[in-house]
């Protein structure tokens, strides 16, 4: 605490010549300060610089965005886009001469980014501030090179957003739910359970594709649909297993025998098949994404993003080490209009309190971004309810935690339900209000009922003017997966986001037999659709059972109409694909 006090204190003596861009009080809870940095140690940097047309954009993806608008999917180019994302010629000139001033000569510009690696030393001068070693008190293993604080010149200030890595010390992790750990099935009960898919009995125990084409009324099944691709998102080398993908096609998805999944890489990501790590998450997502919207092409995106053990000055970190979101969609955002994909699942996240907040606002801007050229990001709540420690970081009060990037207005959140007949809210299934996001004007007729309900129940320990998650929901206990050559069962909202991407793959896949474009940014869409979920009013979203001013912890219940554990509530596929494409048949 006191060496990051004394850091501020020292970048605010600066006075007028600069500004303080960020800083940290302390060492975020879970990690531990192992060694200052060595002057000659590399460093890999991203400088973010300040877009000219940002709130235009914002406005163009609401208007692409929202039924009933002139402009209503017509999505834009990668070139069209660029236009609205451009920064000034004067920032760059000025930011670039600010990195040369500095013996830093090979920084890359790629429209509002500028990349650089350079010496510990050089960066540290850079931003009047000092690089060390970090590492994840739980994981034990895990390092980063970051800092508590940094600033740059006051002339330098209003043409720059952020730069990163420096103070982002979190990272994603699968949303898999603690309550239910996975476990492995001999062959005599996942024959049982393949008996029995498709039932109500059977499929308030555990899930299958067949499950949730029966639960959800999904028949339709795609002609042609070849251009029309679902990718997920793979971090910390989980990999999706070709033979496990076989396996689970004979045995729950028999019409798709033959299809497979193709993988790119980003940012040092791997194709592992021998890999000794989990890959529960990886073989979740591919196999449920197969059986809901087969025969739609799957992509895996790869993602590296994890530094060495030991670092050195002989292995220094690469470029974009520990920094996955920001290699990663850069790396989408840069795709041509033919190769970038219509629909993306991500089972991924963090607590929204444990990233910066320029650093939030900045990864939601590059999803609305997405939005913008068509592509619905969809992404899993979280699995701890209205949070798990429950602890502000910034005062140690009592506090809901929101999880990123879920709390992000451009991506569709969703939480998780079980059983089948009515569908009841999971306990683990995460929700609640954005601390650095406020509700968008599509959400407010929704949510604000909501509200009015509880009235003053939780009111200290939430921002009731926040983007409200989930928007949606899905089953999300007991999914059959195999893994590893195991039949296993998984749970976590992890399942529920590729159930809901393999559907609005489907309603692509209909919209593109009658001209029409993808959905894309699928929210303002949802919102002026509710009739086409079912309404969950039964069960809640558990959590902060720690917390004494909570005794027995904090809900957020199921309710008619939106709430924060199941949003909007379950998909009704035969309505969604009625409006989607109107005149396409459910078979």
């Amino acid at each position: 605490m006191i060496r990051s006090i004394l850091l501020v204190a020292a970048l605010v003596s600066a006075a007028s010549a600069r500004v303080l861009m960020d800083s940290l009080a302390a060492v975020p809870r879970g990690w531990e300060s192992v060694r200052r940095a060595l002057p000659d140690e590399t460093v890999s940097l991203r400088i973010a610089l300040r877009q000219q047309r940002a709130e235009d954009l914002e406005q163009a993806v609401l208007e692409i965005s929202t039924p009933g608008q002139p402009k209503y999917g017509k999505h834009l180019t990668r070139d069209e886009l660029r236009s609205y994302t451009a920064p000034s010629k004067s920032a760059t000139l000025a930011v670039t001469r600010w990195l040369e001033n500095h013996n830093i000569q090979s920084a890359v510009v790629d429209n509002d980014w500028v990349s650089f690696s350079t010496t510990v030393g050089n960066a540290s001068d850079l931003l009047k501030t000092d690089f060390a070693w970090y590492q994840n008190v739980e994981s034990g293993s895990e390092l980063k090179l970051r800092t508590l604080a940094y600033s740059v010149p006051d002339e330098i200030a209003p043409h720059i957003d952020l730069v990163q890595p420096t103070t982002r010390f979190g990272q994603p992790v699968a949303q898999r739910s603690t309550i239910f750990e996975m476990h492995h099935l001999d062959n005599e009960a996942a024959n049982k359970i393949k008996f029995a898919a498709g039932t109500a009995e059977g499929c308030n125990h555990t899930i299958t594709p067949d499950c949730l084409k029966w639960l959800y009324d999904i028949k339709y099944t795609p002609t042609n649909a070849v251009q029309n691709t679902i990718a997920f998102a793979s971090f910390l080398e989980q990999y999706a297993r070709y033979d496990d993908f076989q396996t689970f096609q004979s045995m729950y998805v028999p019409e798709a025998q033959g299809q497979n999944f193709t993988v790119e890489l980003v940012n040092g990501g791997l194709d592992d098949q021998n890999s000794w790590r989990d890959s529960g998450e990886a073989n979740l997502d591919i196999q449920y994404i197969l059986g809901i919207s087969h025969p739609i092409p799957i992509l895996q995106y790869s993602t590296g993003g994890r530094g060495p053990l030991i670092p050195t000055t002989t292995q220094p970190t690469p470029p974009g080490t520990n920094e996955p979101y920001f290699e990663w969609l850069t790396y989408l955002l840069n795709q041509t209009d033919d190769k970038i994909p219509k629909v993306i699942s991500v089972s991924y996240g963090e607590e929204e309190q444990s990233i910066p907040r320029d650093y939030a606002v900045k990864v939601c801007n590059m999803f609305m971004q997405l939005g913008a050229r068509g592509v619905s990001v969809i992404f899993a709540s979280g699995d701890s309810g209205p949070g798990n420690s429950c602890i502000r970081s910034t005062d140690n009060a009592t506090y809901f935690e929101p999880t990123f990037p879920a709390g992000c207005p451009y991506v569709t959140a969703v939480g998780a339900t079980y059983l089948t007949n009515p569908e009841r809210a999971i306990g683990f299934s995460s929700g609640g209000f954005s601390m650095y996001h406020p509700r968008p004007k599509w959400q407010r007729s929704a949510v604000e009922p909501y509200l009015r309900s509880i009235g003053d129940t939780y009111a200290p320990f939430f921002d009731p003017r926040g983007r409200a998650i989930p928007d949606i929901a899905a089953q999300g206990s007991s999914f059959n997966v195999i893994d590893k050559g195991w039949n296993s069962l998984l749970s976590g909202t992890s399942a529920s986001a590729p159930v809901v991407a393999g559907i609005v793959g489907l309603l692509n896949a209909a919209r593109y037999t009658q001209g029409l474009p993808s959905l894309g940014f699928l929210n303002p869409w949802l919102y002026n659709n509710s009739d086409a979920f079912t309404d969950v009013v039964a069960g809640a979203g558990i959590g902060c059972r720690k917390r004494k001013e909570l005794k027995h912890g904090a809900s957020w219940n199921a309710t008619v109409g939106w709430d924060p554990v199941t949003g909007l509530g379950t998909p009704k596929f035969g309505r969604l694909l009625e409006i989607a494409a109107p005149g396409v048949a459910n078979a």
